[in-house]
């Protein structure tokens, strides 16, 4: 019987198994790390996080991502070290940070074991993410009725119905229901104030009806300048949170274009999201800088 040979955990190999065009076919080289969904990081810490005298466990890729000493005992704290790792390995180095690289390093340290147990997740998990890059281009080609149908009705409660005039906004906010309160104030200070700034509020501005994605991707990309992360534990546990931060990195890597701020809006027992750690926070729980805080935050949002 012929061996089988998997696109993904044989990168040289992903043209052959899919037609030109096709997101199989593109180099896994080119997708980036958030493209691994959840399941995915836990099963990576099943296999890495335990330390084995035998096979190459979280330490070792660590040591070839050019982690020092230093940060690696850092690491080894956290209850999921593998987790962590790549979440930061995103944060320092976005551009680099690839499912093309990952893959790369497993093999030169023979986890072939890994390779062979999450080599389909992967290759789906790569598909999903390069579709839905993919699709702002492919809907029209498709079927433009789809997409001139949901700028005809409008998403957000000002849109032009015809669609010819689409609402815009200063910022794009990504927030909790828990913390809707915080955002309540930030209305106040920001939109009622003489900053004038329009924020994009997803409970106030978004009309219903439509799906949440298509809607949210729709308004990070194309309606908003920026867009503001609203930070707290409730963040952690929030899918949608997730889902807008990702995405919203994905558009500006590296923060290059000062796109994203971060807001720490109250007091956290868990740690900070590493793939934000890269990039300066606004804390409104600091007393001493609080006086500052809604100042800097306008500012930084009526930059071009």
């Amino acid at each position: 019987m012929a061996a089988v040979t998997d696109p993904v955990t044989d990168p040289d190999k992903a043209t052959d198994a899919a037609g030109p065009g096709s997101p199989a076919a593109s180099d896994p080289g080119a997708v980036p790390l958030v493209a691994l969904n959840f399941s995915v990081r836990r099963r990576l810490g099943l296999y890495l996080n335990p330390r084995a005298p035998v096979a190459a466990d979280w330490t070792a890729l660590a040591e070839e991502l050019g982690y020092e000493y230093l940060e690696i005992k850092h690491l080894e704290a956290q209850p999921d070290p593998t987790g962590r790792l790549l979440d930061d390995w995103q944060g320092r180095c976005p551009g680099g940070a690839t499912v093309g690289r990952l893959l790369a390093l497993l093999r030169a340290l023979g986890r072939h074991d890994i390779l062979a147990d999450l080599g389909a997740r992967i290759e789906e998990d790569c598909k999903k993410y390069l579709q839905r890059q993919e699709q702002p281009l492919q809907v029209p080609a498709v079927d433009s009725s789809v997409l001139k149908t949901l700028e005809m009705s409008g998403i957000t409660t000002r849109d032009d119905p015809y669609g010819n005039v689409p609402e815009l906004f200063d910022a794009f906010i990504c927030y909790c229901q828990k913390d809707l309160h915080f955002v309540q104030e930030m209305i106040r200070e920001l939109e009622q104030t003489t900053f004038k700034l329009k924020l994009c509020v997803f409970d106030r501005d978004v009309l219903p009806g439509s799906c949440v994605w298509s809607i949210t991707s729709e308004l990070i990309e194309r309606r908003c300048r920026k867009m503001v992360v609203v930070i707290s534990d409730d963040y952690l546990e929030s899918n949608e949170c997730d889902f807008q931060t990702k995405f919203a990195l994905s558009l500006c890597p590296g923060a290059r274009q000062k796109r994203l701020i971060p807001v720490k809006c109250k007091s956290m027992k868990n740690e900070f999201p590493s793939i934000l750690r890269f990039i300066t926070v606004c804390d409104y729980t600091n007393p001493c800088t609080q006086k500052w805080f809604w100042i800097r935050l306008a500012k930084s949002l009526l930059l071009p």
